[in-house]
């Protein structure tokens, strides 16, 4: 009997990636050297922004998207953090607010003029302290405005109230760094991906664990909610050190529903998920394939599409929110690709081939909007709602009527759950006791270095005395 591949009817099977030409490229970016496992890149409707590399402390990029071509040298930064900056994420319902998380312990919220930066930013309009180690990671709520979560090297992850300017919530459930953080999609439940090789989900209110994985052949690294489909996807490292896809049932961790081998390279792998149209997309750190899949509810789950090629490595990808996307040309999701050797952001279109020029309902469904469907208030009381849609139909330009305003407050203890978290430190990692090890043996060296040279100075010295009191002149 003779092999035949099977044939599958899908309208995105010939979905291909579309890279920008130089011009509409930002050229000229000292792209961040630091090798955190984040994408050091946000975009939105409005504004591009890009962590740098900088001497003295941390800082980013905000590019007003029509500003394409070479950057100058001098142009304005945000530059307020006195760490490196590890994370950044645009508010999804006020498109000039932006988040910020850094290695001095602070998350920061910024508010970008209209028209972009004409000058360095050094004060954020809010300033927020409760971690005792570095922030790693920042993710707004996708459904209530003003609610943020951020998760720190001292495994701890807050939610945040802007509008009060504190931390209300604490998830203390996870035994080693927090790797990756993901929302389902009324923001119900959040999803973690832990260095203590766990993949927990997990009820953001009451911190609750509600299914937790021990990863044992399958070492998780990233996860993302498959939508409304009540599956979670990861990426991670199989047994045998090849990079792996698993798809779970979030209402049941025992085992994965499907495990994946995808090749033998080293990178991390990046995934983005696109309800809208259904579509997964797998993007390597330190290489340059983006490979795209269809998800679909009945076996085998996992249908792979194409792969759109690239030589230029990849270190991070922003992805332009739904809204941002130019449907007159079937674009379906849009990638900002760093390349680090270049200095170089690249704007990379998915695209539905048509011949009609008329809009496509069939991969444009109703999406969701910049109106926030609850308050902080509301989402804290226990109430959840799905985020309220749009239709891209007339070129949704929709600007948010809301206005951020930043409490005034009083820098004080930070007290959650009965516990003051700037006095509460957890132990040291092990990471963390061998940089401080290192640390103080090169400081040891050092001392030893300025003690021996003083000792050789001292016998010059003494020689010198008994020359010149031996020397004839003397007698």
């Amino acid at each position: 009997m003779s092999w035949r591949p099977q044939y599958r009817s899908s309208k995105f099977r010939n979905v291909y990636g579309k890279a920008a030409s130089r011009e509409h490229c930002f050229d000229g970016i000292p792209i961040t050297k630091n090798v955190h496992d984040n994408h050091f890149c946000a975009v939105n409707a409005r504004f591009l922004a890009i962590v740098t590399e900088s001497a003295g402390g941390g800082s980013f990029l905000v590019i007003p998207l029509e500003q394409t071509g070479r950057i100058e040298p001098n142009y304005p930064k945000v530059c307020g953090h006195q760490g490196n900056v590890l994370d950044i994420k645009w508010n999804p319902f006020i498109e000039n607010i932006i988040a910020s998380c850094s290695e001095d312990t602070s998350v920061r919220i910024w508010e970008i003029p209209e028209g972009g930066l004409k000058r360095n930013m050094t004060e954020a309009v809010l300033e927020l302290y409760g971690h005792s180690r570095r922030v790693g990671l920042v993710e707004w709520h996708p459904t209530t405005n003003n609610i943020l979560f951020s998760a720190s090297y001292d495994y701890k992850v807050l939610i945040w109230n802007l509008d009060i300017g504190e931390p209300v919530k604490m998830i203390d459930c996870h035994g080693d760094v927090i790797l990756c953080m993901s929302f389902n999609t009324d923001g119900s439940l959040l999803a973690t991906t832990c260095k203590d090789k766990k993949l927990r989900v997990v009820e953001p209110r009451s911190g609750r664990v509600l299914q937790e994985a021990s990863c044992k052949n399958h070492r998780v690294n990233r996860v993302v909610f498959l939508g409304s489909t009540k599956r979670l996807l990861t990426t991670g490292v199989s047994r045998w050190n090849t990079r792996q896809i698993a798809l779970w049932d979030q209402e049941d961790l025992s085992m994965p529903l499907i495990e994946e081998e995808i090749d033998g390279l080293s990178g991390l792998l990046f995934p983005f998920y696109d309800a809208d149209t259904h579509m997964l997309y797998l993007a390597g750190k330190g290489d340059g394939n983006i490979r795209y899949y269809e998800i679909s509810s009945e076996k085998p789950y996992l249908s792979y599409l194409m792969e759109f090629r690239s030589p230029a490595p990849q270190k991070g990808l922003g992805v332009m929110p739904k809204h941002g996307l130019d449907v007159s040309a079937c674009e379906i999701f849009r990638f900002y690709k760093l390349i680090t050797l270049k200095g170089l952001i690249e704007p990379i279109s998915m695209i539905v081939p048509r011949r009609s020029e008329t809009y496509q309902e069939d991969i444009y469904p109703m999406t969701p909007g910049m109106e926030p469907a609850l308050t902080p208030d509301e989402w804290l009381s226990g109430i959840n709602r799905d985020p309220i849609l749009v239709s891209l139909k007339e070129g949704y330009k929709r600007n948010s009527k809301i206005v951020f305003k930043a409490p005034v407050r009083e820098k004080k203890s930070v007290v959650v759950n009965g516990i003051d978290l700037l006095e509460n430190v957890p132990p040291r990692t092990e990471n963390e006791l061998l940089r401080m090890f290192f640390r103080q043996q090169d400081e040891i060296r050092r001392l030893k270095d300025e003690l021996s040279q003083k000792d050789i100075r001292i016998r010059q010295l003494q020689l010198e005395l008994k020359n010149f009191r031996n020397s004839p002149k003397n007698n």
